[in-house]
């Protein structure tokens, strides 16, 4: 199907329609829905949050009688399966639309294209692949772990203009901006988790928590903590807030183990090679507890390690207009490299101002 002007305007309000919904769908997609006739809107919807109606139907409801005969187009193949919501499928057929364009098809096993099939088999009109890209930008986790079984992981770090994280003495507070600070909130809300070390946790007691007020909503990510030897006091401050907290170990220390397990706080052993926590085994615990989106929060040498390991997707990195000069805390530690081609390689994608700071957004390889 050759797509017009007018497809292509219409799927883009769909896509910024879907954008509404990051950091309250989860485990879900972000999706949009517009229902055009004759030229002109007639309903329109995104899906706001897991459990509640999908794109489609808050669209149709919108639409009413409006609905029949029109186009509706959708940022993911409408879902033909009962889960929480009936099939959306259904819904679009019952109402009379006409045509469904889809900008990709659901990489769900459940899903894979059956939903646009039984559009096509109730004699509706279907298309895909109208602003492919942009709706996998949207759900860049939700596909991964359809795909792969792993959730996306971006790495966030802060560093100055030559790479320092800290100080020689270790005062890394702040080096970035508060409007760079006030960002991470947003990344953190639209993760599905946030993951850092055992050393950060014992240098700095943080909260690692969304803190947006109520206008970015209180949803509360997963809070991961990869601690190997299971040295976190009980008292941590990431175990007394509110929210969700798994501990990943490779201790085998019962006591440990019991003293630290309470309502809210799970603690997962995954032992790997040299008595480190298998960092592989956890992104696939963590994508069986529908994880899509993990943001990495740690020091140089987690980080490090999840870049060694190929286990990042995506670096967001903020950088503070001040020297901290050669004796400053580096990046990232990482196997010595001896030759160029070495280098881990990264494609920037996006480069922009955040108050004082410079946020640099790459992926890897």
């Amino acid at each position: 199907m050759e797509f017009s002007e007018q497809d292509h305007r219409f799927m883009a309000r769909a896509l910024q329609l879907a954008a509404r919904g990051a950091g309250s769908t989860d485990p879900n997609p972000q999706v949009g829905c517009v229902l055009v006739r004759d030229g002109s809107v007639v309903g329109e919807g995104w899906h706001e949050q897991a459990g509640g109606p999908h794109a489609e139907i808050v669209a149709l409801r919108h639409a009413g009688a409006a609905a029949r005969g029109a186009i509706a187009y959708v940022t993911l193949e409408p879902c033909c399966h009962h889960g929480r919501t009936p099939p959306c499928s259904d819904a679009l057929i019952a109402a009379g639309i006409d045509t469904v364009i889809a900008a990709m098809t659901d990489p769900n096993p459940l899903m894979a294209g059956k939903g646009l099939a039984q559009l096509q088999a109730a004699g509706l009109a279907v298309a895909s692949g109208l602003g492919a890209s942009s709706a996998e930008q949207l759900n860049p986790g939700y596909i991964r772990r359809m795909r792969s079984q792993r959730p996306w992981v971006r790495c966030k770090m802060a560093m100055s203009l030559d790479g320092g994280t800290a100080s020689s003495s270790g005062e890394s507070k702040w080096i970035s901006s508060a409007d760079a600070r006030q960002d991470v909130q947003r990344l953190r809300a639209r993760s599905s988790a946030i993951m850092t070390g055992i050393g950060t946790v014992l240098a700095d007691d943080p909260a690692m928590n969304v803190r947006l007020g109520e206008a970015g909503g209180q949803r509360q990510p997963l809070r991961v903590i990869v601690d190997s030897q299971l040295r976190i006091p009980p008292g941590a401050r990431i175990l007394q807030l509110p929210g969700e907290v798994l501990i990943a170990t490779a201790s085998a220390d019962q006591r440990r183990i019991r003293a630290l397990q309470r309502p809210g706080v799970q603690v997962c052993r995954l032992p790997g090679e040299g008595g480190r926590v298998d960092l592989e085994g956890l992104l696939d615990c963590l994508a069986v507890q529908q994880i899509n989106e993990l943001l990495l929060e740690a020091g140089a040498i987690l980080s490090g390690a999840m870049i060694s390991a190929g286990l990042v997707d995506e670096l967001i990195i903020y950088m503070a207009p001040r020297l901290l000069g050669d004796q400053a805390r580096g990046l990232l530690v990482l196997p010595e490299l001896t030759r160029l081609a070495q280098a881990v390689a990264l494609t920037v994608h996006d480069i922009r101002a955040v108050g004082d700071d410079w946020r640099i957004t790459a992926r890897v390889g």
